[in-house]
């Protein structure tokens, strides 16, 4: 009988070593924590804020974010006669906030720094009589306004009665503007605290200087938001107000005389003035003073410093002269941007 040979075992013995080399990879694979077909992703990397005295990486805490916001005032100073001085020195200045005095960062005077202008126009109903010639000013006052001052001086058109209407924004166009007040037609009653909140909210972000001019006959009646959250928006918009009351009459019984006080108040809170004429050559020339104004302020800048932790949201802001015989004008304070 032919002899059987002996099973062929070399296959068996090449899977027995192959087996044994993969457990012996695989043990030491798991010692060193990797993977033969999976990489581990890298560690996240902590980005960190610059390390403030007293902190290490293992504290943790609630964090507070304070805008060091340079507080800018625009500051006008008359003599005891009431006339412009434009020529100080910084020196002669002393900037308070809340009661604790800062160092001034910026200082022009004469500034030329843009001017954003929300002028604002009553039309209720009451203003019939004299809404023709209170445009006829507003025209004069735009003409000077554009022919002269930084070309970047741009102004924006209200109207307000019962409500507020927004009729051009902000252009250097007078013919666009006067096009926008053949659209005023007196009506209803008077929503000056809406017209300044609103104006407020628009012009708040615009670069340079903000002011409003608002004319009409008397005081607010018809107003969604209190004189409060109109005097706060024009704060936090650092506009400087001109109320111009178009007085009715000279006999107080015939005057919302709290309002004008309310609008006079409103006007010195933030730096500004407030004006009575009767129409015709007073109010033309109530434009032509604010005009001047405008062209004569200085700009004062700083950044607030040594202030207690406890202070207020609304700081109160001062500005004292070394020389007592003159007057600043200024706005009584500002609003702190604290977020967290």
């Amino acid at each position: 009988m032919p002899r059987r040979s002996a099973p062929h075992r070399f296959p068996t013995i090449v899977t027995l070593v192959f087996a044994i080399a993969v457990m012996f990879t695989a043990a030491l694979l798991g010692q060193s924590g990797t993977s033969p077909s999976k990489t581990n992703p890298p560690a996240p990397r902590t980005v960190m804020s610059p390390m403030q005295p007293g902190n290490s990486p293992e504290q943790s805490s609630t964090t507070f974010k304070v805008d060091v916001q340079l507080v800018r005032l625009l500051v006008t100073v008359k003599n005891s006669a009431g006339e412009l001085v434009g020529y100080l020195d910084p020196k002669e200045f002393t900037v308070y906030d809340d009661d604790v005095p800062q160092q001034i960062s910026v200082f022009e005077h004469n500034t030329t720094q843009p001017l954003s202008v929300a002028l604002m126009i009553d039309s209720s109903g009451s203003t019939g009589k004299d809404l023709h010639y209170e445009t006829t000013s507003v025209s004069k006052f735009l003409k000077a306004f554009f022919s002269e001052g930084n070309p970047q001086d741009m102004v924006a058109f209200y109207s307000f009665n019962w409500q507020v209407t927004l009729l051009s924004s902000f252009t250097r166009r007078q013919a666009r503007i006067e096009d926008s007040m053949r659209y005023l037609h007196p009506d209803g009653g008077t929503s000056l605290y809406d017209s300044v909140y609103l104006a407020g909210r628009d012009i708040r972000n615009r670069d340079g200087r903000h002011v409003m001019v608002a004319v009409t006959d008397g005081g607010d009646t018809t107003s969604s938001k209190k004189y409060a959250d109109a005097l706060e928006s024009a704060q936090r918009a650092d506009a400087v107000i001109y109320p111009i009351v178009v007085v009715p009459t000279t006999n107080d019984a015939g005057r919302n005389t709290g309002g004008e006080h309310a609008l006079e108040t409103l006007a010195a809170s933030t730096g500004g003035r407030i004006f009575m004429p009767s129409v015709g050559d007073q109010l033309d020339n109530a434009f032509a003073e604010i005009l001047r104004d405008l062209r004569s302020q200085y700009l004062i800048g700083y950044y607030p410093r040594d202030l207690p932790r406890d202070a207020p949201r609304f700081h109160k802001v001062r500005v004292e002269l070394k020389r007592k015989d003159l007057r600043v004008s200024t706005r009584t304070g500002y609003y702190e941007n604290v977020s967290r």
